[in-house]
């Protein structure tokens, strides 16, 4: 069986994973007969071999390939000369996976095959090529209305109640990023104790977890949420962030995406996150996913933008506030052309 799950939203593809694991039986033994692989460099050979590979005391095997489909993106921004080289090298890469569809319908029938990717365009040639055979999955990011009904259903799950300006606030102040969005929901809960959550619970809380806050706006500054980035950055500016704080936890993220990028391929993830020093899963997650996206160029080019606001800011060049607005819209726009 073959499942691709694909989009923005990874919180909701990570939990559609999960069931997938639910429904397949006997977790223990799955969790052992569990291959995790990179796609950027797997060839089709590699793939097969592990999807023939027997389980061992259980009736599932489950491999899954993480970014294989992206590889067969077009790449934004490419200069006119480099356009033939591309599409010639993308032909290659084609032709080398047209097999994949043929061998899918002869795979043994103990392997569960899922293809995890951010987001895809519809004319993806394997997307199309396997749009037959496989159940494909899509996890748009939530905004709006869609994104305040996920929040009073997922509170509702958890047996509460949430107030709409409450969830207007969240909102504001964390985005569409439901990792952050379901720890928020559960601290409140905890907090509310039974209650409904209102407007000045969310205040109240958020005011008391200023250092997640400054993660939270790391991660919005690079990830290119610009909305969300100003909105934290004005914020935690008016509660006594200092300027430098924010700018010694953006080159500590980067040092990380920096590691992250340097983990032998097939460690096991326990190891992994040893390595990288992050033990929680939300930070470690969040950083495997900056570093499929950041190149070691990128990171040096926003490791020295963040330099020259410090220094901007300590010789008096621009105010501390405009400085870090300059240094966020300099870095999305960075990022926008990368």
């Amino acid at each position: 069986m073959l499942y691709i799950l694909y989009g923005e939203d990874a919180f909701s593809l990570r939990q559609s994973l999960e069931r997938i694991k639910e429904e397949a039986g006997m977790a223990e033994l799955l969790e052992a007969n569990t291959t995790i692989v990179d796609g950027q460099q797997l060839t089709l050979n590699q793939l097969m071999s592990l999807c023939n590979t027997a389980p061992f005391l259980s009736e599932r095997r489950l491999v899954i390939v993480e970014g294989l489909l992206q590889r067969f993106e077009s790449k934004p921004g490419i200069r006119r000369h480099d356009h033939q080289a591309e599409m010639e090298s993308k032909r290659k890469e084609i032709e080398e996976w047209q097999g994949l569809n043929t061998y899918i319908k002869q795979m043994p029938a103990s392997t569960l095959l899922v293809f995890i990717d951010g987001e895809l365009s519809q004319d993806n040639a394997i997307l199309r090529s396997l749009s037959e055979i496989a159940e494909i999955r899509t996890f748009p990011e939530l905004k709006g209305k869609k994104l305040q009904d996920w929040i009073q259903k997922h509170v509702a799950e958890n047996n509460g109640t949430i107030a709409d300006r409450a969830v207007n606030l969240l909102v504001e102040a964390i985005g569409g990023d439901l990792w952050t969005i379901d720890k928020e929901i559960e601290k409140l809960l905890l907090y509310c104790s039974g209650r409904t959550i209102a407007e000045d619970d969310v205040r109240r809380l958020i005011s008391q977890t200023r250092e997640p806050n400054i993660l939270y706006l790391v991660d919005a500054i690079l990830e290119r949420r610009v909305k969300v980035a100003h909105q934290l950055l004005h914020r935690l500016l008016e509660e006594g962030m200092l300027p430098s704080h924010l700018l010694a936890m953006l080159a500590r993220q980067l040092g990380f995406i920096v590691r992250a990028k340097e983990l032998p391929r097939g460690l096991p993830r326990a190891e992994a996150q040893k390595k990288l020093g992050l033990l929680k899963d939300y930070p470690f997650d969040k950083t495997l996913a900056q570093a499929k996206v950041y190149t070691v160029e990128r990171v040096r080019e926003v490791y020295n933008r963040i330099v020259e606001t410090d220094l901007a800011i300590k010789t008096g060049k621009y105010g501390e506030e405009l400085a870090l607005d300059l240094l966020i819209a300099e870095l999305c726009r960075l990022q926008k052309s990368a």
